[in-house]
């Protein structure tokens, strides 16, 4: 893979998410208690041994540089690795990037500029996966392909609301549908259709060649149907192709505990493009539970980002005798460092760093981000909390949609979501 570049998409507004992207773009937006959205991209770049990488940001992109800076300066130039943080720059002209293949054609001469490259892989930075783009590489050296798209099976009755593309047999793709109202389904399989996934990956010269002779800005729209019988362009299926494995605890047959190294399944063909709040909140409940959806604790696939140096997550009180009990305790959950349950209750729920739940709270099937304290007796069920809000006491958030539409926005899935700073 040491000739192969990384150009991760960062400049989403991520509008569908708001208000969760008020002050942030879409892949700086908090995940899993202590990731960026785009920590899952770049875990997967690293973890398949890529380590040239370009981040092509634009909205509201600080906080998203500052994560970069401070969590991932980890490349050794002298090897040849780097991260490069490529804001837009007008050097082809006076406008901003336009699109996913605009902001690419519009830094073509820092491609130039590396002579190594031979295969440039475009990702999103907003999508959580695990995916181990080496198998993906070898599916496209192995196909002869000029270009290679990963798909992902989806219900067809589902599949408007992706680009979808239509194969022959041998998965070459003779056709690309941009949401259509009648997509083309699977080869042989009437019900399901293959959809993109947004990952691309490319013969450098091919990309360079089509960005300069198309005006197109974007690739699924644009670009990857102008390729279309002049290039080969072939369909890799994610979930029958990637493998990604890591160590299971069993009990060998005299009762041992050993660790066995084994595919994960689940993890193999999980994807979830996190584009509006429904999609963010069920994203971040697959992350509870004992077997989870998707699991951030691989020792093989590791998940990397900066981490902030707080204490311990603390519980404290474990009076059970009252009504409600004053106990502070978190079941089917994850808890960020920092954080104190002090004689609260936590259900099925994603805490960032430094929350707080006072006594005789309850917080059910709730994503709350960083520094919020849930004051004493309150109530907080299917709910987004942003960070910087302190709660006061007996407040019922996701009890009553009704009463929330009154202050906040309510997703269609009856999902309360509580913007940055709303209660001080």
């Amino acid at each position: 893979m040491k000739d192969t570049l990384a150009v991760i998409m960062a400049g989403g507004k991520g509008e569908r998410l708001a208000p969760l992207t008020q002050d942030r773009s879409k892949p700086s937006v908090p995940f899993g208690g202590i990731y960026r959205l785009i920590d899952l991209t770049l875990s997967n770049v690293i973890n398949s041994g890529i380590y040239k990488i370009m981040v092509l940001p634009q909205y509201k992109s600080q906080s998203l540089v500052d994560h970069l800076e401070a969590g991932w300066n980890i490349f050794n130039y002298d090897l040849g690795h780097y991260l490069r943080i490529v804001p837009p720059q007008m050097r082809t002209g006076e406008k901003w990037y336009q699109g996913t293949a605009d902001s690419v054609r519009q830094n073509a001469y820092l491609l130039d500029r590396d002579p190594s490259l031979r295969r440039v892989i475009i990702l999103s930075g907003d999508h959580v996966y695990k995916m181990n783009y080496s198998l993906f590489r070898r599916y496209h050296e192995e196909h002869n392909a000029d270009v290679t798209i990963s798909v992902i099976e989806v219900d067809r009755q589902n599949a408007c609301q992706f680009g979808v593309v239509g194969v022959n047999d041998d998965f070459s793709i003779r056709e690309f549908q941009e949401k259509p109202d009648n997509p083309s389904c699977i080869p042989g399989d009437p019900n399901h259709s293959l959809a993109s996934m947004g990952i691309y990956l490319f013969r450098k010269e091919v990309m360079m060649q089509v960005l300069a002779e198309f005006d197109g800005t974007d690739f699924g729209h644009d670009i990857i149907p102008a390729l279309l019988g002049r290039y080969k362009v072939v369909a890799y299926p994610y979930r029958r192709n990637n493998v990604i494995s890591d160590y299971a605890r069993i009990h060998d047959q005299q009762g041992r505990r050993r660790r066995v190294l084994e595919e994960r399944t689940k993890d193999s063909g999980y994807w979830r493009d996190v584009g509006n709040l429904d999609a963010y909140w069920n994203a971040n409940m697959d992350l509870c539970g004992v077997d989870p959806y998707f699991s951030l604790y691989g020792e093989m696939w590791p998940l990397r980002t900066h981490r902030m140096q707080f204490p311990p997550a603390k519980f404290v009180f474990q009076d059970e005798r009252g009504n409600p009990p004053r106990a502070g305790k978190a079941l089917d959950s994850l808890v960020g460092s920092g954080c104190i349950i002090s004689g609260g209750i936590v259900r099925n729920s994603v805490l960032s760093s430094n929350v707080i739940v006072e006594s005789w709270s309850e917080v059910d099937e709730s994503v709350i981000l960083e520094d919020v304290i849930v004051g004493r007796n309150c109530k907080i069920k299917k709910a987004i909390i942003d960070k910087h809000n302190y709660i006061p006491d007996n407040t019922q958030i996701g009890i009553d949609p009704s009463e929330d539409r009154k202050l906040f926005k309510v997703t269609p899935r009856g999902i309360t979501v509580v913007p940055k700073g709303f209660f001080v």
